[in-house]
């Protein structure tokens, strides 16, 4: 297999993780707005900066692709699932952080075949804050779940002020 060919095959793999962030993005502001709107600001704040964090993740692997001399996609991966509940919203996001981690690893699998250890770097700081995000949106699911109304209640009315837009990953990052 060629260089270029091999190239190819990881500018591939990138776009079709651009493309899976991009979705995020819109789910999850989508999300946002669904739950600032019903007044659950804590949670409508947190899904806020997991997107931002989505966002960062996108503009990374366009930097890659463009290093790479690919074409950035601009298509979103699939639609953006409305209409959700509160009690549907967080199962959902944690299935689909599982399956970005799934496929990410597959993905950082092809890069490494193909002689590519910056974009496999990159894909593993995405595996990371991908598994945050996963362990947080797992965690409010079983807190729905397991407490129900007490909890929702308890959240109602806390503000969704997510002061400087720094996302939920990098929250503790230096700007």
């Amino acid at each position: 297999m060629s260089r270029e060919e091999k190239k190819q095959k990881v500018i591939n793999v990138l776009n079709k993780a651009k493309a899976m962030e991009l979705q995020a993005i819109h789910q999850y502001m989508h999300q946002h707005y669904i739950l600032d709107d019903k007044d659950y600001g804590e949670l409508a704040a947190n899904v806020k900066l997991i997107a931002i964090d989505e966002m960062r993740h996108a503009e990374s692997l366009a930097e890659r692709i463009m290093e790479l001399g690919g074409e950035p996609t601009s298509e979103l991966d699939g639609p953006v699932e409305k209409g959700q509940s509160v009690e549907e919203i967080f199962p959902f996001d944690a299935r689909q952080e599982e399956e970005a981690i799934d496929a990410y690893s597959q993905f950082l699998k092809v890069c490494m075949d193909n002689g590519d250890s910056i974009s496999a770097k990159l894909f593993e700081m995405i595996i990371e804050h991908e598994q945050e995000h996963y362990n947080y949106f797992d965690s409010i699911d079983e807190h729905i779940k397991t407490l129900g109304s007490a909890y929702l209640s308890r959240i109602a009315g806390t503000s969704a002020d997510t002061g400087p837009a720094k996302g939920f990953s990098f929250a503790d990052q230096a700007e």
